[in-house]
């Protein structure tokens, strides 16, 4: 059984959270597989990632890079799981229902969305409705005013 974790992203954007995410999930020594919808966006993010903390490093990769197998973190367009990763991203309306049924199960499956996007925001509730009843652990974050999250449910 996987944790589904909605983020609701109002005052930070995909950009700002998804690093945050992504080193604690390495801190933890989980693998992880970012999978958005298109392959522009794996490409913006592949591009991203590189570039967005001269402090930090976040090793990372595409199908375009080889050896999916060893990269930590690993982007896509698609279903697969080269890396062996115990978590998965859906990002920018990926559908998180056909990660669910891998084997083995994720640890965490996370749903960020734009919560400033209606058309993101209508389809991150489809896909929580969706979960309603399966038999995986759900949790919707927000944050609050001071911009920490919180479990809303």
């Amino acid at each position: 059984m996987s944790k589904v974790w909605f983020y609701h992203l109002e005052r930070t954007s995909l950009e700002g959270v998804l690093p945050n995410l992504l080193e604690k999930c390495l801190n933890q020594g989980w693998h992880a597989v970012v999978e958005a919808p298109a392959e522009e966006l794996v490409t913006r993010l592949d591009e991203w990632l590189w570039e967005f903390s001269k402090e930090s490093f976040l090793p990372h990769g595409t199908a375009r890079d080889g050896d999916p197998a060893t990269q930590p973190v690993y982007l896509t367009a698609g279903p697969e799981n080269p890396n062996a990763a115990q978590v998965r991203f859906c990002v920018g309306g990926a559908d998180p229902s056909p990660c669910l049924a891998h084997s083995p199960p994720y640890e965490r499956v996370f749903v960020l969305f734009d919560g400033n996007d209606e058309a993101a925001l209508a389809r991150a509730r489809l896909q929580w409705a969706a979960l309603k009843g399966a038999p995986h652990e759900r949790a919707y974050w927000a944050q609050n005013e001071e911009g920490r999250w919180v479990n809303k449910g």
